[in-house]
């Protein structure tokens, strides 16, 4: 794949996750109460401002906007879903990325309608090294949407889930997540403790 940003962030960020999963004692930037949320949030952002020499201030922004956009969409999700966590965090690193890449608000909220089409749905099987994929999953996603967003292109309110107000595409977001995947949550669960492993 090549030695570059995009490579760097999938590497770095996964390498962290699956330390992190495997019981590195290795302290996490945390967001909203899990180490992996915070990873997806954080390393993504650190490793596109060191690559692309971001000033110091640049990448304090960067790394604020992440966290806070990951902290408001999770308070309308609630404690606990059946949506995977990085879905929120790697969507706060791609508003981090895109405003390290020059965006301003309307390229940050494409940002987050492309993260929402692309992300939602994915679903929390529990704490284990495959988080790392996911991770992988969503910030290479986040890097895509960014760049997209760099593009003027987003996804339209003529499409699916998302709507022309980015906070109602958030709302439809944290509704899936925290009503709709109520039975997925529970057949999760019950997949996870009938099945038969060698």
């Amino acid at each position: 794949m090549g030695n570059n940003t995009f490579t760097h962030i999938l590497s770095y960020t996964s390498a962290a996750c699956d330390a992190r999963m495997a019981g590195a004692m290795i302290p996490v930037m945390s967001n909203s109460g899990s180490g992996n949320q915070g990873i997806a949030a954080t390393l993504p952002v650190v490793v596109y401002a060191e690559d692309n020499h971001n000033s110091e201030e640049e990448l304090t922004r960067a790394l604020i906007l992440s966290h806070l956009t990951a902290i408001y969409i999770k308070q309308s999700l609630g404690r606990l879903s059946a949506l995977c966590g990085c879905v929120v965090a790697a969507t706060g690193s791609s508003c981090g990325i895109t405003y390290l890449m020059g965006g301003g608000y309307q390229q940050v909220m494409y940002a987050v309608q492309n993260m929402i089409a692309t992300l939602t749905g994915m679903i929390c099987d529990g704490a284990k090294p495959s988080c790392a994929l996911k991770l992988t999953s969503g910030v290479s996603t986040a890097v895509m949407s960014a760049i997209m967003a760099m593009e003027q292109k987003c996804v339209t309110a003529v499409e699916g889930i998302i709507e022309e107000n980015v906070n109602q595409s958030i709302r439809n977001l944290t509704k899936i997540g925290s009503e709709g995947m109520n039975e997925t949550d529970k057949l999760v669960l019950d997949i996870m403790t009938h099945k038969h492993c060698d």
